[in-house]
Protein backbone atom coordinates (compact mmCIF):
# COMPACT_ATOMS: atom_id res chain seq x y z
CA UNK A 1 0.00 0.00 0.00
CA UNK A 2 1.32 3.43 -0.93
CA UNK A 3 1.59 6.31 1.50
CA UNK A 4 0.67 9.92 0.76
CA UNK A 5 3.34 12.48 1.65
CA UNK A 6 2.63 16.22 1.61
CA UNK A 7 5.71 18.42 1.03
CA UNK A 8 5.08 22.14 1.45
CA UNK A 9 6.47 25.47 2.54
CA UNK A 10 4.32 27.16 5.17
CA UNK A 11 4.54 30.33 7.27
CA UNK A 12 4.08 30.37 11.04
CA UNK A 13 0.51 31.53 10.51
CA UNK A 14 -0.13 28.62 8.15
CA UNK A 15 0.00 30.34 4.76
CA UNK A 16 1.09 28.10 1.89
CA UNK A 17 0.04 30.30 -1.02
CA UNK A 18 2.63 31.32 -3.64
CA UNK A 19 5.91 30.51 -1.88
CA UNK A 20 8.05 30.58 -5.03
CA UNK A 21 7.19 33.65 -7.13
CA UNK A 22 5.32 36.96 -6.87
CA UNK A 23 3.07 35.94 -9.80
CA UNK A 24 2.60 32.32 -8.74
CA UNK A 25 -0.86 32.70 -7.20
CA UNK A 26 -2.45 36.11 -6.72
CA UNK A 27 -5.96 34.82 -5.96
CA UNK A 28 -7.90 36.89 -3.43
CA UNK A 29 -5.49 39.80 -3.97
CA UNK A 30 -2.52 37.95 -2.43
CA UNK A 31 0.53 40.25 -2.68
CA UNK A 32 3.18 38.28 -0.75
CA UNK A 33 4.15 35.79 -3.47
CA UNK A 34 7.73 34.55 -3.39
CA UNK A 35 7.97 34.69 0.41
CA UNK A 36 9.93 31.41 0.74
CA UNK A 37 12.72 32.05 -1.74
CA UNK A 38 15.04 34.11 0.47
CA UNK A 39 15.28 31.26 2.99
CA UNK A 40 15.90 28.34 0.63
CA UNK A 41 19.27 26.71 1.15
CA UNK A 42 21.24 23.52 0.55
CA UNK A 43 19.98 21.81 3.72
CA UNK A 44 16.39 22.33 2.62
CA UNK A 45 17.16 20.93 -0.83
CA UNK A 46 18.87 17.92 0.78
CA UNK A 47 15.92 17.20 3.11
CA UNK A 48 13.45 17.38 0.22
CA UNK A 49 15.82 15.25 -1.87
CA UNK A 50 15.83 12.55 0.82
CA UNK A 51 12.10 12.20 0.29
CA UNK A 52 12.43 12.08 -3.51
CA UNK A 53 14.15 8.69 -3.72
CA UNK A 54 12.69 5.23 -4.06
CA UNK A 55 9.41 4.08 -5.54
CA UNK A 56 7.31 7.19 -5.90
CA UNK A 57 4.85 9.12 -7.99
CA UNK A 58 3.60 12.67 -7.72
CA UNK A 59 0.05 13.73 -6.97
CA UNK A 60 -1.11 17.20 -8.00
CA UNK A 61 -4.22 19.29 -8.11
CA UNK A 62 -4.92 21.07 -11.40
CA UNK A 63 -3.57 24.50 -10.44
CA UNK A 64 -0.23 23.20 -9.11
CA UNK A 65 0.16 20.82 -12.06
CA UNK A 66 -0.32 23.65 -14.56
CA UNK A 67 2.05 25.93 -12.62
CA UNK A 68 4.76 23.26 -12.32
CA UNK A 69 4.37 22.39 -16.03
CA UNK A 70 4.90 26.05 -16.97
CA UNK A 71 8.16 26.17 -14.97
CA UNK A 72 9.99 22.87 -14.51
CA UNK A 73 10.22 21.36 -18.02
CA UNK A 74 11.95 24.60 -19.06
CA UNK A 75 14.88 24.01 -16.70
CA UNK A 76 16.92 21.27 -18.41
CA UNK A 77 19.80 19.88 -16.39
CA UNK A 78 18.09 20.65 -13.09
CA UNK A 79 17.77 17.41 -11.06
CA UNK A 80 14.38 18.43 -9.66
CA UNK A 81 13.12 19.18 -13.17
CA UNK A 82 14.31 15.80 -14.42
CA UNK A 83 12.73 14.00 -11.45
CA UNK A 84 9.40 15.73 -12.05
CA UNK A 85 9.41 15.04 -15.79
CA UNK A 86 10.53 11.42 -15.59
CA UNK A 87 8.26 10.36 -12.72
CA UNK A 88 4.59 9.45 -12.98
CA UNK A 89 2.34 12.37 -12.12
CA UNK A 90 -1.29 11.81 -11.13
CA UNK A 91 -3.42 14.92 -11.61
CA UNK A 92 -6.76 15.30 -9.82
CA UNK A 93 -8.94 17.53 -11.98
CA UNK A 94 -12.46 17.64 -13.31
CA UNK A 95 -11.65 20.41 -15.81
CA UNK A 96 -8.56 19.02 -17.58
CA UNK A 97 -8.79 16.49 -20.41
CA UNK A 98 -6.41 13.85 -21.70
CA UNK A 99 -3.89 13.78 -23.12
CA UNK A 100 -2.11 15.88 -20.50
CA UNK A 101 0.84 17.85 -21.91
CA UNK A 102 3.61 16.82 -19.51
CA UNK A 103 5.29 13.44 -20.03
CA UNK A 104 4.20 10.67 -17.63
CA UNK A 105 1.02 12.47 -16.53
CA UNK A 106 -2.19 10.59 -15.76
CA UNK A 107 -5.52 12.32 -15.22
CA UNK A 108 -7.69 11.43 -12.22
CA UNK A 109 -11.00 12.88 -13.40
CA UNK A 110 -13.32 11.27 -10.88
CA UNK A 111 -13.82 11.91 -7.19
CA UNK A 112 -10.35 12.81 -5.83
CA UNK A 113 -10.98 11.09 -2.50
CA UNK A 114 -11.97 7.82 -4.16
CA UNK A 115 -9.25 8.00 -6.83
CA UNK A 116 -6.47 8.59 -4.29
CA UNK A 117 -7.78 5.89 -1.96
CA UNK A 118 -7.68 3.47 -4.90
CA UNK A 119 -4.14 4.57 -5.84
CA UNK A 120 -3.03 3.93 -2.28
CA UNK A 121 -4.47 0.40 -2.43
CA UNK A 122 -3.03 -0.40 -5.88
CA UNK A 123 0.47 1.02 -5.55
CA UNK A 124 3.52 0.68 -3.36
CA UNK A 125 5.92 3.46 -2.46
CA UNK A 126 4.99 7.10 -1.98
CA UNK A 127 2.56 9.53 -3.60
CA UNK A 128 4.14 12.95 -3.04
CA UNK A 129 1.98 16.08 -3.06
CA UNK A 130 3.46 19.55 -3.61
CA UNK A 131 1.29 22.66 -3.32
CA UNK A 132 -2.23 21.55 -4.26
CA UNK A 133 -4.02 23.14 -1.30
CA UNK A 134 -7.56 22.23 -2.37
CA UNK A 135 -6.54 18.63 -3.02
CA UNK A 136 -4.77 18.47 0.35
CA UNK A 137 -7.94 19.70 2.05
CA UNK A 138 -9.90 16.88 0.42
CA UNK A 139 -7.28 14.32 1.43
CA UNK A 140 -7.16 15.60 5.03
CA UNK A 141 -10.94 15.32 5.32
CA UNK A 142 -10.75 11.74 4.02
CA UNK A 143 -7.83 10.86 6.34
CA UNK A 144 -5.67 9.83 3.38
CA UNK A 145 -2.45 11.71 4.26
CA UNK A 146 0.20 9.63 5.99
CA UNK A 147 3.11 12.06 6.34
CA UNK A 148 3.93 15.76 6.09
CA UNK A 149 7.31 17.33 5.35
CA UNK A 150 6.86 21.00 6.19
CA UNK A 151 9.34 23.82 5.76
CA UNK A 152 8.07 26.25 8.41
CA UNK A 153 9.33 29.75 7.63
CA UNK A 154 9.70 32.37 10.38
CA UNK A 155 7.13 34.68 8.81
CA UNK A 156 3.65 35.94 9.64
CA UNK A 157 1.85 37.10 6.50
CA UNK A 158 -1.61 37.70 7.95
CA UNK A 159 -3.38 36.74 4.74
CA UNK A 160 -3.28 34.01 2.16
CA UNK A 161 -4.50 30.48 1.65
CA UNK A 162 -3.58 28.24 4.53
CA UNK A 163 -2.46 24.63 4.60
CA UNK A 164 -4.83 23.73 7.41
CA UNK A 165 -7.93 25.81 6.87
CA UNK A 166 -11.09 26.00 8.88
CA UNK A 167 -12.97 22.75 8.64
CA UNK A 168 -9.83 20.59 8.59
CA UNK A 169 -10.32 17.29 10.35
CA UNK A 170 -8.53 16.73 13.63
CA UNK A 171 -5.58 14.34 13.58
CA UNK A 172 -2.70 13.33 15.81
CA UNK A 173 0.77 13.44 14.30
CA UNK A 174 4.11 12.13 15.48
CA UNK A 175 7.25 14.18 14.86
CA UNK A 176 9.69 11.83 13.12
CA UNK A 177 12.46 14.27 12.13
CA UNK A 178 13.30 17.94 12.47
CA UNK A 179 16.17 20.26 11.71
CA UNK A 180 16.55 24.04 11.62
CA UNK A 181 18.34 25.70 8.72
CA UNK A 182 20.74 28.62 9.07
CA UNK A 183 17.99 30.84 7.65
CA UNK A 184 15.62 29.94 10.51
CA UNK A 185 13.36 27.53 8.63
CA UNK A 186 12.27 24.55 10.71
CA UNK A 187 12.04 21.48 8.51
CA UNK A 188 9.73 19.08 10.30
CA UNK A 189 8.55 15.64 9.23
CA UNK A 190 5.37 14.33 10.80
CA UNK A 191 3.69 10.93 10.50
CA UNK A 192 -0.03 10.41 11.04
CA UNK A 193 -0.66 8.49 14.27
CA UNK A 194 -2.82 5.48 13.43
Amino acid sequence: MAKVLVVNHVTLDGVMQAPARPDEDTRDGFVHGGWAMARNDELMAAKIGERMTGDRAFLFGRRTYEDFYAVWPNRPGNPFSEALTNTTKFVASRSLAEPLPWDNSILLSGDAEEDVAELKRQRDGTLTVFGSGALIGTLIAADLIDEYLLMVHPLLLGSGRRLFGTGSSSAELDLIDSVTTETGVVIAAYRRSR
